[in-house]
């Protein structure tokens, strides 16, 4: 598997997006033990990128990446995402990135993740406004 520095972290060229096994698609989540072996496989071709997010289910996707990363947490690059949850009370779908939030959301990852440490943490969606741009402003000539 070819391999690619991001930022720091030497990371597989194709990386493995959970959010299917336990989130948005019509079958997601029915079989765990599947969704466990294709990553387990996925590490063993040389995928050391492994994506999901709090949001996924949500939390049952980071419980079942940590599942199937016991023991094998080394063999990893895991990512993460915050943000579209508020732990104030605003639940999934209220997006929320205030400095508190984002330390009881990282809590609970690292928890789900049974893990000590995040490789990648990164802000799923912004809560910041800003006006609107135009085509030209987006995509300069």
């Amino acid at each position: 598997m070819k391999r690619i520095k991001l930022g720091d972290l030497d990371v597989s060229r194709i990386g493995l997006g959970l959010v299917s096994m336990s989130y948005a698609y019509t079958g997601a989540g029915t079989d765990d033990a599947e969704s466990i072996r294709t990553i387990h496989r996925a590490l063993e071709l040389g995928v050391t990128f492994l994506d999901t997010a709090e949001v996924y289910g949500p939390y049952i996707n980071e419980e079942l990446l940590g599942k199937a990363l016991k023991g094998r947490r080394d063999q990893a690059v895991v990512a993460t995402k915050f943000g579209m949850i508020s732990h104030g009370g605003g639940g999934a779908g209220q997006l929320d990135s205030s400095p508190a939030n984002i330390r009881t959301a990282v809590e609970g990852s690292l928890k789900r993740l049974g893990t000590d440490y995040i490789d990648l943490y990164y802000q799923h969606r912004s809560t910041r406004t800003r006006p609107s741009r135009t085509r030209s402003e987006r995509w300069p000539n």
